[in-house]
């Protein structure tokens, strides 16, 4: 959530600080997730009152006018993981497209939460050369930094091989970002999302700088750090994040880990599958399938 405007502060006025806390915005695709002060613990009332949404504050103002409600959602009760198959990643972009729509993402190529790069490995050459959507040549091609689409650069020259590898916030078991975060704006909810509460986010920045996976951006007009919370206010109502549900060759797959059967466990079981950055001991949950030894 965007820092809250005075408009959006005075129409909360007859709430309670704790009620108030507990309301969640609604995205801007789709009805956001929301629970009163009295329901269980989970989604919307978080740890200490804090909020993990970010959305701007007309959609905040909307959401506390007119609240929805998820009945029964209880974080301990899930433990939400992501996979990604970098076989069938195309590179079409259109999770990027859809996370900055649902989640009000500022519409340039260099602000994101989630982002796709280009691995290709030039004949008789061992290191892949990289490129995302901020590449310049990229922005090009698409005409506008509102749009995202890859260039066709290598048509001319010889490839060995090449393939696309999206990423995202891994949302670690053991965060360098909410370690390092001075005002516990960063903090990793139970259910295994890493959430930030912009209203204390004071957009020092510390968190950017200590992020290994290069996940996070920092928004000028708004002060304060993003990131990617795998579309919290979906998957607490039994939803996909949008990356996933605009995929059309299923390459993300999302699930809980507490369930056997959900997609993300049959992923897991069934493939052999690595983290990025294992070194680092953030102890990441999105699990890639199919990279290089130069994807990091």
């Amino acid at each position: 959530m965007t820092t809250l405007d005075e408009n959006a502060k005075q129409e909360a006025s007859g709430m309670t600080r704790r009620g108030f806390l507990g309301f969640l915005g609604k995205s801007a695709a789709c009805v956001g997730a929301i629970a009163g002060a009295s329901s269980t613990i989970g989604a919307t009332e978080l740890v200490h009152g804090k909020r993990g949404f970010q959305q701007n504050d007309e959609q905040f103002a909307e959401a506390v006018n007119n609240p929805p409600k998820v009945p029964d959602y209880n974080w301990n009760d899930h433990e939400w993981a992501m996979g990604v198959d970098t076989d069938r990643c195309i590179g079409c972009l259109r999770c990027m497209e859809a996370c900055k729509m649902e989640n009000s993402v500022q519409m340039d190529a260099f602000h994101f939460r989630t982002w796709v790069e280009r691995y290709v490995y030039l004949e008789g050459s061992n290191t892949a050369v990289v490129d995302s959507q901020s590449d310049p040549k990229n922005i090009e091609n698409a005409g506008s930094e509102t749009k995202f689409r890859f260039d066709n650069r290598y048509r001319n020259v010889k490839v060995d091989k090449a393939f696309f590898v999206p990423k995202l916030c891994n949302q670690c078991e053991h965060p360098s970002c909410v370690q390092v975060c001075p005002t516990g704006a960063t903090f990793k909810a139970n259910d295994g999302p890493v959430l930030i509460d912009t209203t204390y986010c004071i957009g020092c920045q510390y968190c950017v700088q200590a992020c290994p996976y290069g996940a996070r951006t920092f928004n000028e007009s708004r002060g304060t750090v993003d990131k990617c919370n795998w579309c919290y206010h979906r998957i607490t109502k039994g939803l996909n994040p949008a990356c996933v549900e605009v995929c059309p060759t299923g390459t993300r797959i999302f699930g809980d880990r507490k369930d056997p059967e959900s997609p993300i466990s049959l992923f897991i079981r069934n493939n052999h599958v690595q983290v990025l950055k294992p070194e680092m001991g953030n102890a990441p949950n999105v699990f890639y399938k199919g990279t290089d030894k130069e994807v990091v």
